[in-house]
Formats: C-alpha cells, structure tokens, sequence
C-alpha cells in the first residue's frame, strides 16, 4: 500500500498545481465551440520495434503497436451542465518466438454527468453515470503456447450511477461527491463467473468439479463515491488528463475503498508526432490476483493486491 500512497500523493500534488486561473479574456479556437458546446481530445498511434541478428549483446525481437483515443463532448448552458468523456486504448505485441500476438493494453472508459446549478456559482446537484470494460480476451502465458482466460469483453464491465453534489470552480476541474452510489459488476463470461473472479458469487460444485448452481453474473454494491478529474494544459505544449475515483460498499467491509487513479501526458513534439505517458494504479479489495509467493515459478496463492499499469509511448499523435 506504501506504492499507493506515494502514487496518490503525486496524484494530487499534480492536480493542485495544475489548476490555474482562466484568463476569460482569451478566446477559444472557432473549431472547438459551438453554442453551448465544447469538445476536444487526442487520437494517437504508437509503434515500436526491435530487431536483433548475430547480436553480441544479446536481445530479443519485438514488435508492438498501440491506438488511442480520448475526448470529451461538454454543453452548459444557463443552469445546465453536461459533461461527457471518452477514453479508449488497444494495444497489441509480440515478442521472441511467440506463436501470435498478444495484448498489451485494453481499456473502455466512459462517463456522462449532468447537473443542475445549487449554490454559490460552482456548485451542481448532479447524475453520474460510469461504464469501465474492455474489447478483448485477456490471458495468463506459461511459455509461448499455454495461456489460461483471465478476462473478457463486459468481464468485468462496471457500471456505476451515483447522485450527489458536483464543484466546478473552473470548465478544466472538477469534485464530484456522491453519498448514493449504485455500483454492479458484471462478469458474463460464465468459466470466469463460475471461478468467482471479480468478486460475484463462485459456482456451487459436487465433490467431482461439477456444477450445481452456476456463478452469478452480476454483483450490485451500494455505497459512496468520490471523483476528481482535471483535463487542461499545465505547460506549453504538455497536456493532462488526470482523474482520482475512489468507493466505499457501505454493506459490506466500507474501510476497504476501491481506488482508480489515471494520469494522461502528452507531449507536443510538432504537429504531428508526440510523446504519451500513461500510468494508471488500482485497488480493489473484491479482486483476487494469483501470485508466486516464493518465486518458484509456481502461483501458490491469491488476494486482493496493487494493480498498475505504465504505458509511454511516441508516434502519431493529433490534437483536436
């Protein structure tokens, strides 16, 4: 958890310092508003390469490519706020002998809020709804043949709509505080809800392995919801997009909080090429990751354990 903590910590320094006063005397490109309307985003490609013959040194060929894609779509207008985002990412590699080519990264991310204007002029009563998947089959590899299914498409998917109170001091930062929070995760895959992976309920099995009672495919929480999300320019030519999300099932053990923290870098080399930094850490108590405990090449456990992820990137890259 100390990994975490530190991660949180930069988390926020980084937001803090990113928040700057908007000068309300400049105006924005033509090609990014319309009435009531504002949008933007980036789109990029990243590609890399390695290949090695009769090397001293030693090394081993690769090849990997990864896509994406984040933007939002925002609309105010009087006491009305709607604000939506989009963030997706594919990636694939392959590496040595490898037979075929292999996942590298897999994300779907969306998010709608809309608010009604409180109090104080940055204050919202506010509606959010929040759907996670990913597009492809994931795996575990023993080799370059054996691999065993670890996720699929909607396994898991998440879905969380939470209503509670949004501050808005400025369109770039955003805290939304939600003490009614719904919460479901879905595993349609029915080997992994059988395994009870991601937290629903396992299959009920007979001395032999067969099943009795199938594993469910949906489990629903209740609980409270915190987000934070800031998307601006912090210096010239470097753009974030950062968000902090956190949970708590007020049913069942509420002191162990989900925790989804992202930041999204990207910097401006000219206009077509740019440099992309990824780093993502969760925590999510309801889901078990296999581990080696004694580094003997053979998992001998599992429980609940710091997820991250850190994708640095160069390519094609558009602004728009």
């Amino acid at each position: 958890m100390k990994n975490l903590i530190l991660f949180l910590c930069l988390f926020l320094a980084t937001e803090v310092i990113a928040q700057t006063p908007v000068d309300t005397t400049k105006k924005a490109p033509a090609d990014t508003v319309i009435p009531n309307w504002k949008r933007g985003g980036v789109v990029g490609f990243n590609f890399t390469q390695a290949s090695f013959t009769n090397w001293a040194a030693g090394g081993i060929n690769s090849i990997s490519g990864q896509f994406l894609f984040n933007c939002f779509v925002n609309y105010k207008k009087g006491l009305t706020t709607w604000d939506n985002n989009l963030d997706v990412s594919y990636g694939l590699m392959q590496q040595g002998t490898a037979a075929s080519l292999r996942k590298a990264d897999d994300k779907i991310d969306y998010t709608s809020k809309y608010g009604q204007y409180a109090f104080k002029k940055v204050w919202y009563y506010s509606v959010l709804a929040n759907f996670k998947t990913q597009f492809q089959p994931g795996y575990t590899y023993q080799g370059d043949t054996s691999k065993t299914l670890i996720s699929d498409f909607m396994s898991p998917g998440y879905l969380v709509v939470a209503v509670g109170l949004d501050y808005k001091p400025t369109d770039k930062f955003s805290i939304f505080t939600a003490p009614f929070t719904a919460k479901y995760t879905f595993v349609t895959n029915q080997t992994l809800a059988n395994a009870g992976a991601y937290g629903v309920d396992k299959a009920i099995v007979d001395t032999a392995g067969n099943v009795l009672l199938p594993g469910k495919n949906i489990r629903q929480e209740f609980g409270g919801y915190f987000r934070m999300q800031y998307r601006g320019e912090i210096m010239k030519g470097v753009n974030m997009n950062a968000k902090l999300e956190l949970f708590s099932n007020y049913l069942d053990r509420p002191q162990n909080i989900d925790v989804n923290a992202e930041i999204l870098l990207t910097l401006k080399v000219n206009k077509y090429i740019a440099v992309n930094l990824n780093i993502q850490a969760i925590y999510d108590n309801d889901v078990n990751i296999a581990v080696d405990n004694n580094k003997d090449g053979v998992i001998d456990g599992e429980g609940p354990r710091l997820q991250f992820r850190q994708v640095l990137g160069v390519g094609f890259a558009a602004k728009f």
